[in-house]
């Protein structure tokens, strides 16, 4: 597999600093190494410039930095629609998530184009399903599954087009724990798929991700939209928003396992690692660990 990567070392959207850092922790646990250790054929495209906030104003307190993150997620867009166009897959690395208002607008608007059907796989903790009307914090890394179904601000809705990105019904939350009033009503609103942590632990995971995909599979394309705090923060604690309860370490692994043997998985991005936060890069280091899982590595 010929895996692009995409850095996008953005804070912007957070309310809290370090994610920017994210891409580079990531790349200095090996990410490209131990991929082409695997056998890929790893293409760095390097970083998206974007403006740290000490250079900008925030001219709208319920839509925070709004221009510079359309910006940056308007040059994401552009790169993950050649890197599949070119036939490879985008791998994204965060950066805070509102990166993925840019990723999944790249995937949707090649998608659109080649008359295909996307599908959103969203490991979060949080639902992210807020809009300028709802948001408790005007932070837009709490916006960008809604704006990528068409809900919210027209200048992040429009990025990459002025259409629908993705239907909500080919959406499935996986790890939900955090979620606001605004975001359940969407939720029931558009009948989106969720399966929550209390889903895991009654059922497992193993049977909670061959839902998830089961829910999934009329769909040609599947975007992996990966939050690192969806994992609990005993085992990531460098994570831009960390809530308690979250996904153990086998069951994380486990979700990226079944997704390569799924074969179903055509993009990814890992967002929200916060070096700051973090004990000596362990955060990134599982993050890794992840995308390995992702890209074939197997016990045996």
């Amino acid at each position: 597999m010929k895996i692009y990567i995409l850095g996008v070392p953005m804070d912007l959207g957070a309310g809290r600093r370090g994610v920017d850092m994210g891409p580079s922790a990531i790349r200095i646990a090996g990410v490209s190494e131990k991929l082409t250790a695997l056998g890929h054929q790893v293409v760095d495209e390097g970083d998206i410039g974007v403006k740290p906030p000490e250079l900008q104003k925030i001219r709208n307190e319920k839509l925070k930095y709004l221009p510079e993150i359309v910006r940056a997620c308007t040059l994401l867009y552009a790169k993950v629609e050649k890197a599949l166009a070119d036939g490879g897959f985008p791998l994204i690395l965060g950066g805070d998530h509102s990166v993925a208002i840019g990723s999944i607008a790249g995937i949707a608007s090649y998608c659109r184009k080649n008359k295909k059907r996307l599908g959103v796989m969203w490991i979060d903790a949080h639902g992210d399903l807020n809009t300028a009307e709802t948001t408790p914090s005007g932070n837009i890394h709490g916006m960008p599954l809604a704006a990528s179904i068409g809900l919210g601000a027209i200048e992040i809705t429009s990025v990459g087009g002025d259409f629908k990105k993705v239907d909500p019904r080919d959406v499935v939350l996986i790890g939900t724990r955090d979620l606001d009033d605004g975001e359940r009503k969407i939720i029931k609103q558009t009948g989106m798929n969720i399966f929550t942590m209390e889903d895991i632990d009654k059922h497992g995971i193993s049977v909670v991700v061959a839902r998830a995909l089961r829910r999934l599979r009329q769909v040609d394309f599947l975007h992996v939209s990966f939050d690192l705090d969806g994992v609990d923060p005993q085992v990531a604690p460098g994570v831009g928003t960390p809530v308690k309860g979250g996904l153990n370490y086998r069951e994380a692994h486990l979700i990226m396992e079944t997704l390569n043997e799924s074969g179903k998985m055509t993009s990814l991005e890992m967002v929200e690692v916060n070096p700051i936060l973090d004990n000596r890069n362990q955060s990134a280091e599982f993050a890794v660990e992840l995308i390995q899982s992702g890209f074939g590595k197997k016990i045996i």
